[in-house]
C-alpha cells in the first residue's frame, strides 16, 4: 500500500538548511497498524505530513496504492487526499455549535450524495467508532474529551479511505480515556482498516502491531508485534518483550 525509498526533507530558511528527513525507507502493508514514535523535533511529524499527501519530499519517492504521490500536482493530491486519507488530529478540530451528526457529515457537503445518505452514513461511521446514538445530535462543545475523539475518528471514516493517519490522537486526553480512545483504533484495525499512528509516547504506540522508530529524521527501529510478519529494518525490542525485532526472532 504504502512505499517510501530515501525521503529526505530539508526546510531552507534564509542560509539555513535543516534536513528533517534524511533518507527514510520502508513499506507499509494493507491492514497494517503501524505507530511511527520519536521525540519532539526527530521528523515524525514531517513525515506524517507527505504520507498524508500534505507536503512533499525534497527528494526521494513516495508511492500511495501504486501512485506516486510525490509527481502528483495540487488538484490530484487534493483528490487523493479526499478519496483515499482520513485524518485524525490532536486538536478534534470539530466545529463546537454544530451537532455531533453535523460535524461527521462535513467531508460530504461538496459530494454528489444526497442530504439523506450523507445523513445514514454519517451514523454508520459513528456506530463505527463507538459513539453512543444518544449523542448524536449533541453539540460537539458538550461532549467529552474522548467523546470528541470519537466523533473525529467517525468523521475520518466517512469517505471510507483506505488508510487513516491518527496524529497525536491521545496528545489532550487523561491516561483512561487515551486507552479507550486506542481500543477504538485496535477495533478498526481488526475490521481491516490500515491505520497509522504518530505518537511520543512508547505506552500508546504498544496498543499498534508494529512500531516505527525515528531519530534525527532517519529510522532507529522497525519492530513488529510476535504475532505478525517479521519486522523491517529493526534493531532492538521494546515495551517488555511485547514485540521483538528481526534479530532478535533469529536468536531464538
Amino acid at each position: 500500500m504504502i512505499q517510501c525509498k530515501d525521503l529526505k526533507k530539508i526546510y531552507v530558511n534564509g542560509d539555513v538548511e535543516t534536513a528533517a528527513l534524511k533518507g527514510v525507507t520502508f513499506s507499509i502493508a494493507k491492514g497494517e497498524f503501524v505507530a511511527i514514535i520519536g521525540p519532539s523535533g526527530s521528523g515524525k511529524s514531517t513525515l506524517m505530513h507527505i504520507l498524508g499527501a500534505l507536503d512533499s519530499p525534497t527528494s526521494g519517492t513516495y508511492f500511495l496504492d501504486g501512485k506516486e504521490v510525490s509527481k502528483l500536482g495540487d488538484n490530484e493530491l487534493s483528490d487523493l487526499r479526499r478519496e483515499k486519507i482520513g485524518f485524525v488530529f490532536q486538536a478534534f478540530n470539530l466545529l463546537p455549535r454544530t451537532t455531533v451528526l453535523r460535524n461527521v457529515m462535513l467531508p460530504l457537503l461538496y459530494s454528489q450524495t444526497s442530504e439523506k445518505e450523507r445523513e445514514e452514513r454519517a451514523r454508520k461511521c459513528l456506530v463505527y467508532a463507538g459513539m453512543e446514538e444518544s449523542k448524536f445530535f449533541n453539540l460537539s462543545n458538550q461532549l467529552s474529551g474522548g467523546q470528541m475523539q470519537r466523533v473525529a475518528i467517525a468523521r475520518s471514516l466517512i469517505n471510507n479511505p483506505a488508510i487513516i493517519f491518527a496524529d497525536e490522537p491521545t496528545g489532550n486526553l487523561d491516561t483512561k480515556t487515551s486507552h479507550i480512545v486506542m481500543e477504538a483504533f485496535q477495533q478498526l484495525h481488526q475490521q481491516g482498516h490500515t491505520i497509522i499512528l504518530i505518537t511520543h509516547e512508547t505506552e500508546i504506540a504498544n496498543f499498534a502491531n508494529r512500531v516505527i522508530t525515528i531519530r534525527d529524521g532517519m529510522i532507529e527501529s522497525d519492530i513488529t508485534a510476535d504475532s505478525n510478519l517479521p519486522a523491517r529494518n529493526a534493531t532492538h525490542s521494546v515495551a517488555g518483550g511485547r514485540m521483538k525485532s528481526e534479530s532478535t526472532k533469529n536468536k531464538n
